[in-house]
């Protein structure tokens, strides 16, 4: 069993507001992992539902699960999105008995301790099908801020490291790549240096309407950044038995 997630502030707290305004984030999100995302698809840590619903939409996509351990965050979700298949809960939780061709992740690892054990988690659910991990997490440990600790974050992971807990959980890993090398500035000056400890809606909306896929556009199609503000992987479970040793 893997452990609990790290509580988080609860949902009036939690900048949902202002996150919401990151649409081209999330859909540059979806395109990166679209091709992964299809059959059985299981959605890990899903809030209130804001990328749940754009999952929803994916025609490849013929049956999506979602899990959320927060009571509150279920709720809304439940109101949001009503007849949505849902588990309240830890990957611990989920029923078995599916066959699942892709995971999806995005913030989530560095909320549960034992990552490494949610990790081999993943694995073992996605073996039967070989199916895709597609996995987004905070990077950079020299970023990490107050609010990353408000929010209940263990941690921000570097490339080398995140790749050694994949392998070792036993990932092929397709992809490991920094993502948004504005963000990790950004992150740096407003939550390290200032110590802000909430989003602003505005400039949330400025980043993503002016600023961010002009940066993503440079990062996807001429050159990959040397650090960023995440990480963004896409790993197959297709290894023998037993982690892998690096």
């Amino acid at each position: 069993m893997t452990t609990p997630p790290n509580p988080i502030v609860q949902i009036d707290d939690f900048e949902f507001a202002a996150l919401n305004e990151a649409k081209n984030y999330r859909a540059a999100l979806l395109r990166n992992f679209g091709k992964f995302l299809r059959g059985n698809v299981l959605e890990v840590g899903a809030g209130i539902g804001q990328m749940t619903s754009e999952l929803l939409k994916m025609p490849e996509i013929q049956h999506l699960t979602s899990i959320e351990p927060n009571e509150g965050f279920c709720t809304h979700l439940h109101a949001r999105l009503p007849g949505h298949d849902l588990v309240q809960g830890t990957i611990s939780d989920l029923p078995s008995g599916t066959d699942w061709n892709a995971i999806l992740s995005i913030n989530v690892l560095e909320h549960i301790e034992d990552d490494a054990g949610e990790l081999a988690a993943y694995r073992r659910l996605l073996r039967p099908a070989r199916g895709a991990l597609c996995l987004f997490v905070p990077a950079r440990p020299e970023i990490y801020a107050p609010i990353d600790r408000a929010f209940g974050h263990f941690r921000r992971y570097t490339r080398p490291e995140l790749r050694n807990r994949l392998e070792n959980a036993g990932f092929r890993l397709l992809r490991i790549r920094y993502y948004n090398l504005a963000g990790y500035f950004l992150w740096w000056l407003n939550f390290r240096c200032l110590k802000k400890r909430s989003f602003d809606a505005a400039a949330v909306r400025l980043f993503d309407r002016a600023i961010f896929p002009v940066i993503h556009g440079f990062e996807s199609r001429i050159c990959p950044p040397p650090i960023g503000q995440s990480l963004m992987v896409i790993a197959v479970a297709e290894c023998a038995e037993g982690p892998r040793k690096v």
